[in-house]
């Protein structure tokens, strides 16, 4: 039989076509990141649990945009307490103290990750921002997410209440490989596929500018003979605006 590694590396290339067939709405992403840019607007970031690792995958990184604002709360992260954050994301409430302060304008986007779309703090962050006139982008697990009831008073799933939705194509529960003899699925997908989502539409929003003359504002690889001195500049200007840099 097949080795695991290598069903796994089978599922996720599939997955990846399969994410990457949602060319309309990569490009139509790309286009609002990119008048967000040209407008000096805020590109925010945000998710719980695992799905707080996209919200970091593009914020101060090689190849990233200076004008990121990731929502980073520790409670609904995984090192303090795991099971703790999975109880803090469902209450309604909670998202008005992670927005409290930010001064969100029609210009700024919003990227919501939720694999399954169903609890209240990225749903109601996600009205909360379109109140403000900001565009939210989600990217999420439609299978997943069709299948389950919202656990927000509103009855709706992220998907419901974002402008513009990306699946990545997971399955439900996530893990996607079955091995004999052993309960249950391994090999989760939703990061893998997320993250290529949206580097891709991070790239695409790169060439938009350029093709308009444009010079986005770009992190280099601190650890290069001039990245350093380059990303010193930005973070300078910056710091005061984004608290996490």
């Amino acid at each position: 039989m097949e080795q695991a590694y290598t069903r796994y590396q089978k599922i996720i290339e599939e997955k990846l076509r399969q994410a990457f067939s949602q060319e309309e709405e990569i490009k139509r992403a790309a286009f609002w990141v990119s008048e967000c840019l040209q407008n000096a607007g805020w590109i925010y970031t945000f998710g719980t649990g695992h799905s707080h690792l996209l919200a970091e995958e593009i914020f101060y990184r090689a190849g990233g945009f200076a004008r990121i604002k990731p929502i980073l709360d520790p409670a609904l992260m995984l090192h303090q307490s795991a099971s703790e954050s999975s109880q803090i994301e469902r209450q309604e409430g909670y998202a008005s103290q992670l927005i409290h302060g930010l001064q969100i304008q029609q210009k700024d986007i919003f990227f919501l990750f939720s694999n399954s779309g169903r609890n209240a703090v990225p749903i109601e962050l996600a009205l909360e921002a379109k109140k403000e006139g900001a565009k939210v982008i989600s990217i999420t697990n439609l299978t997943h997410s069709q299948s389950v009831t919202s656990r927000h008073s509103s009855g709706l799933r992220l998907f419901e209440v974002a402008d513009l939705v990306l699946d990545n194509f997971g399955e439900i529960g996530d893990a996607a490989l079955e091995i004999k003899g052993i309960p249950g699925k391994v090999g989760a997908t939703s990061t893998v596929i997320s993250a290529a989502l949206l580097q891709a539409i991070m790239c695409q929003t790169v060439e938009i500018l350029a093709e308009k003359g444009i010079i986005p504002e770009i992190f280099n690889s601190a650890n290069t003979e001039t990245g350093e001195v380059y990303n010193e500049l930005l973070i300078q200007k910056y710091k005061r605006e984004i608290p996490p840099l």
